[in-house]
């Protein structure tokens, strides 16, 4: 299928839907029309869609959106951090002290970061089910993953320098689309405020509401060394939403698992979460102890000790849901209906099976291989950006010399130039602290699979996880850019020849590595991904595509209300002002607010509202996503949810789940009245 020869084209609005309340992160090709025309009075048309689809971008887990037409991006500094401590030194902090670019030549190249924009959509399912059809197994997952490379590889031709394109999997095999994106690939930042103000609450308030953060930053697309110009943008609305106000939340949700069967949730219960909460617990002491040793150890480890107590909240709250019993009991109601509805349909009944029965005896290999797949492929037992590099040279290198439709997807000819991007970045790496995460990961490798197992045996041998990440890190050059790039533009025989640590270790487990590999896919996830197709095929017979999919990653659109909530039988409104903020201030960690703060006080109006709450359904990775009014104007910045929104990611209660965002007025007073930045303002256009 040649995409090149296609017009690509968005697909026609599409669709009522039966899910209830305000649910759902919908794709751009299946808005529900009827209920927001129902319960808004609201018609989303083909100009609106098309306009709002264009402005919105995402910076690959993070979401964000284009302020003005030239190339002007606004997010959260959380989801810039990996940006502001690669280009942080002992001399500055960025990450600490923030940054505000005044004039063009202070914009700071942000080293790995890319923003892609979402230009079509087109469904290819008819290709790729017809590729697999009949397939199981070892032979179902290799041509998924060659007919998904050559529809992707089609699609971006000799345009890889500012296209990608990828084949996302809807309702769980239900449906495959093609998303085509335009990459910018020069991404500079502009502004972000200092940490005091942007993580004002700390850990204590993360995923709680009343807050007071100004969790924002904005960064700049170029293209050919200028600013990128671009045709659709969002404008800010001063006046922000009132309560009850129709608000959209427009970004990438990572993750929802909601369409996953009663087997695999009690396997992500009952082994991925459970691990996960003891190991990142364990994780987040080290990192603490580590912070506490000098100024430079708690500006190497402070971005990665913000992320990992973030996750255990997530995981946290994740388990909590799963452990609910109403939960998993509304699930098998669910499972068992559609099970029944599938028995009563002789034609259903000969295509489908019993699929469930299926993915239920793939967990059992799941949970025999978990650990040793997440050790020795997942990479969790070599905790370095070092080894990262090493194993995207070994097999990248290797990759390159088969077809592409034979290499590991992420190896393929769409993935390349962000991997290059990732693999040539000048970020340093510091080697102490190199040493610290590696010896944590190779002791934990050795209590997962114990002192007996063979590859443990090899990576240790008698010396003890310290020694061996001391020697490892000691002996690696991998630090050097320019040896990063000699290594991946020479062939085979230049990694054969290595006698780089790590490029030895690399490639002296990579055979175990793949063979696990290997075995998880084909006995797990092909048995997972073959017949939630068929599953999927039941829902359509049931409900048809009037219901939303699970989040991929992939640009959604979600709608709602600005709304508070009721917590512990008390009624919590939706605002925050600026003078609740001052109001928390304690001059001391995590609520401290910052001498520019103070000083700018008198200056201040401190009744603007500040962070609010609606009833949208998001979930990670929707941090960064502009919320917009039913005129496409950006009435606050999204940075959060409450607790109750982690559950998302198995169900929506919006009784009670919330995102937590920044209003526009919120975040334009400060830019005026706090730092002053003029020059911002003029830029951006306000209504």
């Amino acid at each position: 299928m040649k995409l090149r020869a296609v017009t690509i084209t968005l697909l026609p609005l599409l669709f009522a839907n039966n899910a209830y309340a305000d649910e759902g992160m919908w794709t751009f090709d299946n808005l529900p029309a009827a209920q927001l025309k129902s319960a808004y009075n609201f018609v989303a048309d083909k100009p609106w869609i098309d306009h709002v689809m264009r402005a919105a971008v995402s910076l690959g887990g993070c979401s964000a959106s284009f302020i003005s037409y030239t190339g002007l991006v606004m997010t959260n500094q959380h989801c810039v951090a990996g940006c502001l401590q690669q280009i942080s030194t002992a001399q500055k902090n960025y990450l600490i002290d923030g940054h505000l670019a005044r004039k063009p030549e202070q914009e700071i190249s942000c080293p790995t970061q890319e923003v892609t924009r979402l230009d079509a959509i087109i469904d290819v399912t008819q290709a790729v089910l017809s590729a697999t059809q009949n397939l199981t197994g070892e032979a179902y997952k290799a041509t998924q993953n060659q007919i998904k490379a050559k529809i992707s590889s089609d699609c971006v031709g000799d345009k890889k320098a500012t296209l990608r394109c990828s084949v996302v999997s809807l309702y769980q095999g239900g449906q495959y689309h093609l998303y085509r994106y335009y990459r910018y690939s020069d991404v500079r930042l502009v502004w972000a405020p200092e940490a005091a103000a942007t993580r004002f609450g700390g850990d204590p308030d993360n995923f709680n509401f009343p807050r007071f953060s100004l969790d924002a930053a904005m960064l700049r697309a170029y293209e050919n060394g200028k600013p990128a110009i671009v045709r659709d943008f969002f404008t800010m609305n001063k006046n922000g939403a009132a309560v009850d106000d129709l608000v959209f939340a427009v970004g990438t949700p990572g993750r929802t698992n909601r369409l996953l069967t009663v087997a695999e949730l009690e396997t992500l219960r009952d082994i991925r979460l459970l691990e996960r909460l003891r190991d990142n617990s364990e994780y987040r002491g080290l990192l603490t102890q580590y912070r506490q040793l000098g100024v430079e150890q708690a500006r190497m480890a402070g971005n990665d000790l913000y992320g990992i107590e973030n996750a255990l909240k997530v995981t946290n709250g994740q388990m909590q849901a799963l452990l609910s019993p109403a939960l998993l009991a509304r699930k098998r109601s669910e499972e068992e209906a559609l099970q029944q509805f599938v028995a009563a349909n002789p034609v259903l009944r000969e295509k489908i099976g019993n699929s469930w029965l299926a993915i239920a005896n793939a967990q059992l290999i799941a949970r025999t291989l978990y650990k040793e797949y997440g050790a020795i492929e997942g990479a969790t037992a070599f905790q370095s950006r070092y080894f990262t590099h090493a194993r995207a040279l070994v097999r990248g290198v290797a990759a390159r010399a088969l077809k592409d439709g034979e290499r590991l997807p992420e190896f393929n000819n769409t993935a390349l130039p962000q991997l290059e991007r990732q693999l040539f970045s000048p970020a340093p790496i510091y080697p102490e602290f190199e040493k610290l995460k590696l010896t944590f990961s190779l002791t934990k490798l050795r209590e997962w699979l114990g002192s007996d197992d063979p590859i443990v045996q090899q990576i240790l041998g008698k010396n003890s996880p310290a020694q061996v990440a001391q020697q490892l890190v000691d002996g690696t050059k991998l630090g050097d850019v320019a040896l990063r790039k000699t290594l991946w533009n020479g062939d085979m025989a230049a990694i054969e020849q290595s006698n780089d640590t790590f490029i030895l270790l690399a490639r002296a487990i990579d055979a175990q590595a793949r063979a696990i590999r290997a075995r998880y896919e084909n006995e797990v996830t092909a048995v997972e991904q073959k017949n939630a197709e068929l599953i999927a095929m039941a829902r359509f017979a049931q409900n048809g595509t009037m219901v939303y999919p699970d989040a991929t990653g992939t640009l959604r659109l979600s709608f709602g209300k600005v709304a508070g909530f009721t917590e512990r039988g008390k009624a919590v409104a939706p605002f925050t002002t600026i003078a609740g903020a001052f109001a928390r201030d304690t001059g001391a960690q995590p609520y401290a607010l910052s001498k520019q703060w103070l000083d700018a006080k008198a200056k201040l109006q401190l009744s603007q509202p500040y962070n609010f709450t609606t009833n949208n359904d998001i979930i990670g990775g929707n941090s960064g996503s502009p919320l917009i009014n039913r005129n496409a104007e950006i009435v606050g910045l999204a940075f959060d949810g409450n607790a109750h929104s982690i559950g998302n990611a198995f169900g929506f209660d919006a009784s009670v789940s919330r995102t937590i965002g920044v209003t526009s007025g919120g975040l334009l007073e400060a830019l005026k009245n706090i730092y002053d930045a003029t020059e911002l303002l003029n830029e951006i256009s306000i209504k």
